[in-house]
């Protein structure tokens, strides 16, 4: 068999065609599996720090409602704490509560506080360079005064 012929029939050969588009093709795919996967889990994530928030709110209502005087770093505390276990078991290094008492009352008769719970995210595409930020949920809680 002369060169000629074999590079002949090396051009119309086509058995590997598939692999090698396949292995060109499939970094993108999995990326992008992955990527779907990052977005359920941040999905997952939101609705714990909603969760969490009215645990949160209703732990503070209740104290206040029994006479229990709790500062706004106990709740805090609390809140950081609560959002370990189950159901949200997040991890104890990212989660983050703060609580603040706003300047201008916003219902008469009312104390309010304003919640906000941020958590960073695990990210699956750190690979990619990929990082993903901070969730962040805002709450107020209003608590009844009476006199």
């Amino acid at each position: 068999m002369t060169i000629r012929q074999l590079f002949s029939r090396l051009r119309r050969d086509d058995t590997g065609a598939t692999a090698i588009e396949f292995a060109l093709l499939s970094p993108a795919l999995i990326l992008m599996m992955i990527g779907v996967l990052q977005v359920g889990m941040a999905m997952q994530n939101y609705n714990a720090l909603r969760g969490l928030s009215a645990d949160v709110a209703r732990y503070t209502m209740v104290q206040y409602q029994t006479g229990n005087t709790i500062s706004n770093s106990q709740i805090e505390t609390w809140a950081e704490n609560h959002a370990l276990g189950a159901p949200y078991l997040l991890h104890q290094d990212r989660v983050n509560a703060v609580v603040t008492t706003p300047g201008t009352q916003r219902v008469t008769g009312a104390t309010e506080l304003q919640l906000v719970i941020s958590y960073q995210m695990d990210s699956f595409l750190g690979f990619a360079g990929i990082e993903f930020p901070f969730i962040t949920y805002t709450r107020p809680i209003f608590l009844l005064d009476e006199d």
